[in-house]
């Protein structure tokens, strides 16, 4: 995905981040050059009143170094921005990678 926004970058789950918090979705496959565009839309949804944003890796078919990068970055944006982030969906080896990276808290 070289050019424009990563297909199915993001969906919403609710539009009020008080009642449950918005969904950021991780496209597969995902590329480094995917990485700075998902901080972008994070930032976005704090900027909209979001807290707390929970970031789905379910799609992702592979676990390999990108999505190590990305959720590394998506977690650094989050801690720069004073808010939180949460990471769900995440296959066994990616949770694995994730772990050996020093990752792997606040999986659910």
């Amino acid at each position: 995905m070289s050019s424009g926004a990563p297909r199915g970058l993001i969906g919403v789950e609710a539009t009020d981040p008080a009642q449950r918090p918005p969904v950021l979705v991780v496209p597969d496959p995902l590329t480094f050059a995917d990485v700075p565009l998902l901080c972008e839309r994070l930032r976005g949804l704090y900027g909209a009143g979001a807290d707390l944003v929970v970031c789905d890796l379910a799609a992702l078919s592979r676990a390999d170094l990108a999505a190590v990068e990305a959720v590394a970055r998506l977690r650094l944006t989050a801690r720069r921005a004073g808010r939180r982030v949460r990471m769900r969906g995440a296959g066994a080896g990616l949770v694995a990678l994730l772990e050996l990276a020093g990752l792997g808290s606040d999986l659910a």
